[in-house]
């Protein structure tokens, strides 16, 4: 693929580029910060962007803003956004947005390079990857949805597990348990949150925090690691 990568830091950023041409990917350009994104977006037309939460000037929220406007502007584009922490105002909105494949991890996670470099190419293929932190943090978000709290611990559990885009046999495997069986959870997760069945199990889980999201409630900061 062709990778653009928008990364304040010089080590972080000179990593990323490293570890995504060693896994055979092509890195059209590596910014420092989202002012000159989209005119390089534009010029080197990248099959995937890669950015950091938090970029210059205020090192608060310029890259998940930027992920936002490119997802608007480009929504065919894939964006994998990587943070420190979960940054759940933009997040949600983020998550929820119309657009193509997307991702939400954890910087943490790319200090598994095979794990990181998997997901970058589920991304490039369309499917949605979110840390499973990121998923637990939203779905707890408004802990008062008495359909949230319908959910037992093992349901949650799969519920992340699909976010991270992990397969009913993935999920069976990790979680010990027949494939029949995750179905079930599935179906139970859904029917619990009042959701339609969908065949895709990352739109079920855009559909649940988009479901959460609209439940109403005024959108909190992030919350730092």
């Amino acid at each position: 693929m062709r990778i653009l990568i928008c990364e304040d830091s010089v080590l972080l950023r000179e990593g990323l580029v490293r570890l995504v041409e060693d896994g055979g990917h092509t890195v059209v350009a590596a910014l420092p910060d989202a002012s000159e994104l989209f005119a390089t977006v534009a010029e080197t037309d990248p099959e995937l962007c890669i950015l950091d939460v938090r970029l210059p000037p205020t090192f608060t929220d310029e890259g998940i803003r930027a992920a936002l406007e490119l997802r608007a502007k480009r929504p065919e584009l894939p964006v994998l956004v990587l943070s420190q922490y979960v940054e759940e105002r933009y997040a949600s909105e983020l998550i929820t947005s119309q657009g193509g494949a997307l991702g939400y991890l954890l910087k943490d996670r790319v200090a598994d390079v095979s794990e990181f470099l998997d997901s970058l190419a589920r991304i490039g293929q369309g499917a949605t990857v979110l840390d499973p932190e990121v998923v637990a943090q939203l779905l707890t978000r408004r802990t008062q949805d008495d359909r949230m709290a319908r959910l037992t611990e093992r349901e949650r559990t799969v519920l992340a597990l699909i976010a991270e885009g992990k397969s009913n046999q993935a999920i069976a495997g990790l979680l010990f348990l027949s494939e029949a069986s995750v179905e079930k959870h599935i179906t139970a997760i859904f029917q619990k949150l009042g959701l339609e069945p969908d065949e895709s199990g990352n739109r079920r889980v855009l559909a649940a925090l988009a479901h959460i999201e609209r439940s109403g409630g005024s959108p909190q900061t992030g919350t730092a690691r």
